[in-house]
């Protein structure tokens, strides 16, 4: 099969230990670009993508941002959906008296109550600087405005973490996914939305001559195992979780051994 287009999960699959792009990487995806269209797809901010697109020298390419939660084609805007303003309002006050750190984003703004341990490791490991602002200031301003947030980032203590995830999954589970990327991260979505939901909507508004076996995808957790099982390839990095590893229809090293890289190797002969 010739694969038409690439869809890669970015931290834990596509950088390396320094969360970086590894030359070897840098340079498989360089060969391929002209006739494999590689699209990064992950739950980061657009503006925390771009500068891994600029190192590959695809800057006019699509991306899939917040786990799907908006898709974008240069400027353009193929889809966009959020978690209602009223949902954000309930994940803060369960945050109330706790540790917790609570990040707010929409589009390429990023919110933050301010410039503590968490806001400041986020901003070292996607190279983007936040707005601080009180929460009440942000959710009063959204509220102008009429918009809700493409992601909601919960960061604390692990008992603390653990106590709010079981609150929100009672409360909230019918409209929200709520991933539990480390014990002391949740990443909060619309639970209308997946990488998968967002390769399908480029397939319809972009790539209309292409299928889903056109496909090779890289991943390494939950939140890429639909998409994995969509594509004609699926690929899991090494260090995936034991049920990505699962699901693959090939397994790579991992993304410390520059995984992804050796797997272009293999599947695209020039």
């Amino acid at each position: 099969m010739s694969y038409k287009l690439l869809c890669t999960d970015i931290d834990g699959t596509l950088l390396n230990a320094e969360r970086e792009l590894a030359a070897e990487t840098i340079a498989e995806f360089k060969r391929i670009k002209d006739t494999c269209e590689i699209i990064l797809a992950s739950s980061r901010m657009p503006m925390a993508m771009r500068h891994l697109q600029a190192e590959v020298d695809i800057l006019d390419l699509p991306m899939i941002a917040y786990n799907g939660g908006l898709v974008l084609d240069g400027d353009q805007v193929l889809s966009s959906t959020e978690v209602s303003l009223n949902d954000v309002r309930k994940i803060v006050e369960l945050s109330k008296n706790t540790e917790i750190h609570i990040s707010i984003y929409h589009h390429d703004e990023w919110f933050v109550p301010a410039m503590d341990y968490w806001a400041n490791r986020e901003a070292n490991n996607t190279k983007v600087v936040p707005v601080v602002q009180s929460l009440e200031d942000t959710l009063s301003n959204y509220a102008k405005t009429n918009k809700g947030a493409h992601k909601v980032m919960c960061m604390g203590p692990a008992e603390e973490i653990a106590v709010l995830y079981a609150g929100l999954i009672e409360d909230l589970n019918d409209d929200l996914h709520v991933y539990k990327s480390k014990d002391t991260y949740l990443e909060i979505a619309s639970k209308k939305i997946s990488k998968k939901s967002a390769i399908a909507t480029l397939l319809a508004h972009k790539y209309k001559d292409l299928d889903w076996e056109h496909i090779i995808a890289f991943g390494d957790n939950y939140n890429d195992m639909e998409m994995l099982e969509a594509v004609g390839m699926g690929v899991a990095v090494g260090n995936a979780k034991e049920e990505v590893l699962a699901l693959a229809n090939y397994i790579t090293a991992s993304n410390k051994e520059h995984g992804v890289a050796l797997a272009v190797k293999k599947h695209f002969i020039s």
